[in-house]
């Protein structure tokens, strides 16, 4: 196959190229190297790409106008995945312009460019913060979203219902899929694990907000990536009629799109993750409690069960074994200290 992978440069982004290319796939990885993060940790990732045959670097921002619409009809790629947005729930809250542009603006953009030039299958990534205030857990795709708690997941839900109306105006065949809390080596650094494990090392307080008492659904990267790469091969298909639909499946019933979870399945206490890198590390944290930040919610939990009915796959790698992963990855390209 030939691939899109937008955001190619990114944590999840680059894994999947990994993946792909691993399995002899052409990969056309664009990415804009914002400064939202350090662009080095994004240099190195793509260098670490374009070093393998199949790759095909592309620079440049998805709300351009024309930029995804050339780059369709140059390459007309057989997959597409739509990882580039701007993330972060916290960042929504000072800089919402920047969410408007990126995932708004540019994913409008690149869905006109399949509407132009229609892969076989469009996957889009959306947010287990797309649940905001649903208390019932697991989540599950079937659920209302219907009360984001950030802007970040207001646009991600705003993306889901783009490509809804794509999908049964054209036919375009839709997967988005709900990230839950991805960690794993080459992450970022504004997530938990790079911060917790940074301050660890250097012996300084880590913040712990809501007093620990806050559960996560942690997703270990090697696992979504598998995940996403299987159901690259399960596009959906307009139902014949509504009862065609499984019991449990988020398939619409006027349109080839469907909403997929993938997670661990299960709920992890923050402070067991916390201490699942004090033991990677073998130093102990010295923890700040401190209260819930806005935008925050205190748990997910993904139930994985539609993930398992379309692939056969359940992301299986344990919290222990993943952070022990993820930290050797931290030590060797930092150059933190062994213990």
């Amino acid at each position: 196959m030939r691939v899109l992978v937008t955001g190619a440069a990114g944590f999840i982004g680059y894994h999947l190229a990994a993946l792909l290319l691993d399995e002899g796939h052409e990969v056309v990885g664009l990415d804009s190297h914002n400064d939202y993060y350090d662009p080095a940790l994004k240099a190195a990732r793509e260098a670490r790409l374009t070093s393998r045959p199949g790759y095909h670097p592309i620079r440049g921002k998805l709300e351009q106008p024309g930029l995804l619409a050339e780059l369709f009809a140059r390459h007309r790629p057989q997959a597409v995945v739509h990882l580039a947005a701007q993330a972060g729930v916290r960042h929504s809250i000072d800089k919402p312009r920047a969410y408007v542009e990126a995932n708004l603006q540019g994913s409008f953009e690149l869905l006109e460019a399949a509407r132009a030039h229609p892969p076989a299958h469009l996957l889009m990534a959306s947010t287990s913060s797309v649940y905001g205030a649903n208390t019932a857990m697991p989540y599950r795709e079937t659920d209302k979203v219907d009360t984001q708690m950030s802007f970040y997941a207001a646009t991600k839900k705003a993306n889901e219902a783009m490509a809804h109306s794509y999908a049964h105006l054209y036919g375009l065949p839709v997967t988005v899929f709900r990230f839950f809390t991805v960690y794993g080596p080459w992450g970022r650094p504004d997530m938990a694990p790079y911060l917790f494990t940074s301050a660890i090392l250097r012996g300084e307080p880590i913040k712990v907000f809501n007093h620990g008492d806050m559960r996560r659904d942690f997703t270990y990267v090697g696992d979504l990536v598998r995940a996403i790469r299987l159901l690259i091969d399960v596009p959906p298909v307009r139902p014949d009629s509504a009862e065609a639909i499984q019991p449990g499946d988020s398939l619409s019933p006027v349109a080839p799109w469907r909403a997929v979870n993938i997670g661990n399945g299960e709920s992890v206490p923050l402070l067991d993750f916390i201490a699942a890198i004090e033991d990677a590390a073998g130093v102990s944290a010295v923890k700040q409690m401190l209260p819930m930040q806005p935008g925050d919610v205190p748990a997910t939990w993904a139930d994985t069960t539609l993930l398992r009915r379309l692939t056969g796959y359940a992301p299986r790698t344990s919290v222990r074994d993943g952070l022990r992963a993820y930290v050797a990855w931290f030590r060797d390209y930092y150059g933190a200290p062994a213990e």
